[in-house]
């Protein structure tokens, strides 16, 4: 990577970018940064072929989209859909779960990332794969304790670097690490995700909050993952330098359901529900499901090589995972 690339001549404005940033200071650069970041340029990211980096659910539409009507309106009852809009936090540009598909909601709006959701009354406030997009901090158990990992600019490239102390943000939560993990073992740290989910609940709407997204529990993440979940998508395909081609690639890793939990019983939340994809459809929306399946009996359509791609194990119905809370 020479020293003439447009994101490391950004980089290198960072006051500490010849020592080191926190990787979440790297990745929101990377991710956001108005003119180098890799969600705010104008380039196609989700889509089902080599052209995009990755496909979500709603690249299955219009039959996730259908479920998801299905499923809301179905942990709403007894009350009626029709009483709530649904809002969509962080959709794609020109994109949505619900984009030309018939609905009982008393409206649909998307609102993208950095805008403020403005959402009263009662509504369905809906994201699919909105929190594993957040900046994380990494962190390895070395020498009998943890340090924090970060980005350096040294001799003309980005290189990993342990950092002289936590930052600010990371120290606020190092209560949470385990006190005698294995030698190098890593933890990446979807920290970004607990105050973005404060922001969406904060303000004084009821009704559903319904999530789709990839993530584990603490216990999972701090003891079944020894080289962390950080990960990078371009071109369909998975890859593990995070480093490599910074703004021109997707940055992620698996959430933390435990602390959106959290947060959702302290903003007066009923039961928070995680489950899997497969199990949320499979219970939720077993009306829509049935009348698909009797629909497209007779031959094998893209209408349920959709639904395969959405439910089967193999697929998205156990990589993902949906949580759901209702607010009165």
């Amino acid at each position: 990577m020479g020293s003439s690339t447009p994101f490391l001549e950004i980089f290198a404005q960072e006051p500490q970018a010849a020592t080191g940033v926190p990787f979440a200071r790297f990745m929101e650069l990377a991710m956001y940064h108005p003119t180098a970041g890799y969600y705010t340029s104008a380039r196609r990211r989700v889509g089902r072929d080599r052209g995009a980096d990755f496909y979500t659910a709603t690249s299955f539409n219009p039959v996730f989209g259908e479920l998801v009507v299905a499923a809301a309106a179905g942990l709403l009852a007894p009350d009626e859909p029709g009483r709530y809009e649904f809002v969509e936090v962080g959709a794609e540009p020109g994109g949505g779960v619900l984009k030309d598909i018939a609905h009982p909601f008393a409206g649909y709006r998307t609102v993208t990332l950095g805008q403020p959701l403005e959402a009263s009354g009662r509504c369905v406030v809906f994201s699919n794969e909105l929190f594993d997009a957040q900046p994380f901090h990494r962190v390895v158990f070395r020498r009998g304790a943890w340090q924090e990992l970060g980005v350096a600019r040294q001799e003309g490239r980005l290189r990993e670097v342990e950092l002289p102390a936590f930052s600010p943000e990371l120290a606020a939560a190092a209560d949470r690490l385990p006190r005698t993990p294995p030698e190098d073992y890593r933890i990446d740290l979807p920290l970004r995700a607990v105050p973005l989910l404060e922001r969406i609940v904060a303000p004084s709407w009821t009704g559903l909050f319904l999530a789709f997204d990839y993530g584990r529990t603490w216990a999972q993440l701090a003891g079944d993952y020894p080289t962390g979940t950080g990960r990078t998508y371009s071109h369909q395909r998975m890859g593990g330098d995070l480093l490599a081609k910074p703004g021109e690639q997707d940055l992620t890793c698996h959430i933390c359901w435990d602390w959106l939990v959290d947060v959702l019983q302290q903003r007066g939340f009923g039961e928070a529900v995680v489950e899997s994809q497969e199990a949320f459809f499979t219970r939720r929306a077993a009306g829509a499901l049935a009348s698909l399946l009797a629909a497209e009996a007779s031959r094998f359509s893209r209408r349920k090589q959709a639904l395969q791609q959405l439910l089967h194990p193999g697929n998205m119905g156990q990589k993902f995972q949906a949580l759901h809370a209702l607010r009165d």
